[in-house]
């Protein structure tokens, strides 16, 4: 299975349309070329279809970095398993 870390980056390349983006954990989101508030959204929702996953919007609210969110799905990954 892929790393939340690969498919983040899979999912913000095919959205930002960047083949040679690669975001480490300390990207933040803002500073991502012509990224918007609707782009967090998008990520997001499908990080969570990808995952079998689901944020609430404090969750959301909290994410600014590409680490932020991967370590989001490692943990609801690991409370889903246990």
């Amino acid at each position: 299975m892929p790393t939340p870390l690969t498919e983040i980056t899979a999912i913000l390349r095919e959205l930002l349309r960047d083949s040679d983006l690669d975001p480490t954990p300390q990207t933040r989101f803002e500073d991502l070329a012509d990224w918007d508030s609707m782009d967090l959204v998008t990520v997001v929702v499908e990080a969570e279809c990808r995952f079998g996953i689901q944020f609430d919007l404090t969750e959301i609210d909290r994410l600014t970095t590409v680490g932020d969110l991967a370590g989001m799905i490692v943990t609801k990954q690991a409370l889903a398993a246990a």
